[in-house]
């Protein structure tokens, strides 16, 4: 079974439109969506969790198509944190916890206290006065508190320092040990994405640009660095993206379409990203 089936998806709005997103993420994988801010991510989110209404396509989350009545009983399988948090102003740690303990059948408690520990949250300070990175801490504590096979997390790591993000990215990866648990995460962080993701997919602009298993995406481009003049010996269909600079040009390339005795150097996921997102022509 898949954790995630997303068929066509179109949502539109005054200036902007989400245009036939398609993509499927497998079950116990990570996925990480990637764009900058206003390209669709939490557009894409709110309608995989059926909080916003597409326009057209369709959405199936662990088996299960998001606009039927089922739906609504699988919530204790599916974690949510956006990137607002929402969690009520006015309460504790510990009275959320009673709050959400009241609302999932497989709430443990225990394993909630533990996550506050960890994340070191205080237990008894009320919601409004923690800061947002406090706030997003107990947003993920609570979402991995009921046994869920599939987290879907808006921005989780947002406003945190290296330290807790790389705590962050730990619990994440020893969540996905279990074959039947799944992880969609968005950020802007993209070398968070890259030690921890299975999947890689890029929204730009409302378009998806790029989805693929992040291992392969970086086996099938590379970076060339060469004069300018250089850069018309480049077969046009290898060629995704171009920087220019006072001493030359660089290109990501698909290393398969190049000639082998060019220099080519592996690209970070960064790489491949802003130069579909910025690179010139060639």
């Amino acid at each position: 079974m898949n954790a995630i089936e997303v068929r066509a998806l179109t949502k539109k709005y005054p200036g902007f439109e989400l245009r036939n997103v398609k993509f499927t993420l497998p079950e116990g994988c990570i996925m990480g969506l990637v764009g900058e801010n206003g390209a669709g991510k939490s557009t894409l989110i709110r309608l995989i969790m059926d909080a916003t209404a597409r326009d057209a396509g369709d959405v199936r989350v662990l088996g299960t198509d998001n606009k039927s009545p089922e739906f609504t009983k699988i919530r204790d399988d599916i974690g949510v944190v956006l990137d607002d948090a929402r969690l009520p102003e006015t309460l504790n740690a510990l009275k959320i916890g009673r709050v959400f303990g009241a609302t999932y059948s497989r709430w443990d408690n225990g394993v909630y206290l533990d996550y506050l520990k960890r994340l070191e949250l205080p237990e008894k300070k009320r919601v409004k006065d923690f800061s947002r990175g406090m706030k997003m801490k107990l947003a993920l504590a609570c979402a991995l508190s009921h046994d869920a096979k599939l987290l879907i997390l808006d921005e989780p790591t947002g406003g945190l320092d290296p330290v807790v993000r790389d705590e962050i990215l730990d619990i994440l990866e020893d969540f996905t040990r279990r074959e039947d648990r799944s992880v969609l995460i968005s950020s802007h962080i993209v070398s968070d994405l890259e030690k921890l993701c299975d999947y890689v997919a890029f929204l730009h602009r409302g378009e998806l640009l790029l989805f693929e298993e992040k291992d392969r995406l970086l086996e099938e481009y590379a970076i060339v660095k060469l004069p300018e003049e250089a850069l018309s010996d480049l077969p046009e269909e290898a060629v995704h993206g171009v920087r220019r600079g006072k001493y030359g040009a660089e290109a990501l390339v698909e290393r398969r379409s190049v000639r082998e005795d060019l220099p080519l150097e592996k690209p970070s996921l960064e790489d491949v990203i802003v130069f579909f997102a910025r690179g010139e022509k060639k």
